[in-house]
Parts: C-alpha cells; sequence; structure tokens
C-alpha cells in the first residue's frame, strides 16, 4: 500500500530514509549511537553530515566484516547489542534505531529502549525507524520474509516504555522505493542480510514469484515500502 493511500499525518512523502532524516533532524557536531548499524551505511552517511557515530552490529558474522571495512573519520563500528550499549550515562545527542527495533528479541525490545534513554543527554533525541508492514515491498515478500508479529511488537515497546521515557513523540510517515532488474537481484539482496536466516529453497515459492511479478514496471521491478518515524526528545 502506498502513502497517498492512506490518511496519515505527517507525509514527508517519496524520500530516501536519508532524507528524511534531514528533514527532521540535525546531526551536525553531534555524538550518535546507531543500534543495529549492519555495514554502516548510515553510520557513514551521518559522519558525511558532521556527526560522529558509534555504530552496534549484533550478528557477529557482519560485526566481523565492520573490521575490515574502510570507515571515514567519525565512524566506529563495533559488535553490540542495543540491550547493553557500551556508553557511559548522559553521553550521546541521539540514537538510531534504523530498522532494528523489530530484529531484537520481543523481551530485550524494553531493555533497549531504556539504554538508549540512559545514555541520552537531556537534550538529546531517540529516532526510531520502522518500516510498515503494509508496503508493497513488505507484502511482497512475506512468504519468505513475514515480518508482521516482530514489527507489532516493536510497537508495543515502544507504546510501553518509550512513550514513558521521554517527554515528547512525534510520528512522520513516508516511502521508499526498491528497485530491482529480476527476481535474482531480489534474492541475492535478502540472502545477502547475514541477519536474515533465509534458505534459498524458499526462494522457490510461487507466491512469491507471483507477488513479484506484480511489481514489473517496464524492464525492472519496483515496489514502495511504507515507513513509519517515531521522534522521541526530552529523555527523562
Amino acid at each position: 500500500m502506498a502513502l497517498d493511500e492512506l490518511e496519515l499525518d505527517n507525509n514527508l512523502g517519496n524520500v530516501r530514509d536519508i532524507d528524511a532524516i534531514d528533514q527532521l533532524v540535525k546531526v551536525n557536531g553531534l555524538h550518535i549511537i546507531d543500534v543495529g548499524c549492519f555495514n554502516g551505511g548510515l553510520a557513514k552517511a551521518l559522519a558525511k553530515r558532521g556527526a560522529t557515530v558509534l555504530g552496534l552490529e549484533p550478528d557477529p558474522t557482519q560485526a566481523k566484516l565492520n573490521k575490515t571495512a574502510e570507515l571515514p573519520d567519525g565512524v566506529t563500528l563495533v559488535e553490540g547489542r542495543g540491550e547493553a550499549i557500551p556508553s557511559d550515562d548522559n553521553s550521546a545527542d541521539g540514537v538510531f534505531f534504523s530498522k532494528s527495533l523489530h530484529h531484537l528479541p520481543a523481551e530485550g525490545m524494553d531493555k533497549a529502549l531504556e539504554e538508549a534513554a540512559r545514555v541520552l543527554r537531556r537534550d538529546g533525541f531517540l529516532y526510531v525507524m520502522e518500516p510498515d508492514i503494509r508496503g508493497e515491498f513488505s507484502q511482497m515478500a512475506k512468504p519468505v520474509h513475514d515480518e508482521t508479529i516482530v514489527r507489532a511488537q516493536a510497537l508495543v515497546a515502544l507504546a510501553r516504555t518509550a512513550d514513558t521515557l521521554f517527554g515528547e513523540v512525534e510520528e512522520f510517515w513516508y516511502t521508499i522505493t526498491n528497485t530491482f532488474p529480476d527476481f535474482d537481484a531480489f534474492k541475492q539482496r535478502m540472502l545477502g542480510n547475514t541477519f536474515n536466516k533465509h534458505q534459498e529453497e524458499a526462494f522457490k515459492s510461487a507466491e512469491l514469484h507471483d507477488n513479484f511479478e506484480k511489481g514489473r514496471d517496464g524492464g525492472e521491478f519496483r515496489f514502495t515500502n511504507l515507513m513509519r518515524v517515531r521522534l522521541y526528545r526530552n529523555p527523562k
């Protein structure tokens, strides 16, 4: 489902993740913690905007790859988890969960949000970016990658914990567009995420292939995905 099909407040339009961030927060000169940093893509983008960034990656395979990666000044990537952020109290200006909160175990989500509030300075912010299951890409990928339950658990944790830890919260929406030249490119992208334990056999699903075909647009395949941002300020 596309964003323009829903009646949602604070619609940022069809933009890249980093463009949405640029509209909502300014990070120049700030110390940022990126929880669930994957390969450091967001951390590098934030560093280009003047931030110093500590990226935490819980997956040992990806964290090992990060150790050998060339990183720009201001970016440090380490193996670590949101449930135990390796930073002092009141030491960070911003904490990002970029499509990562729902990857935590359900029993660890509340602890991770408490950790974010702990490490933030009094004027700091928590930026939680979560895909909405109604998005075209999310619906297309369901036969092999159904995150309905875990994304719902993340929203419950935000309401139960983050809403009580911060004095201010705003919600924003936007869409991103995922483009693939063919089905194999989609499959390789999904299999290449080390934190997902997909089996190649699952990609033979007839339902998945039918879903993918619906995204044909000329010589490529396009799927929008609906994104939700919760921006929290004034940690208590």
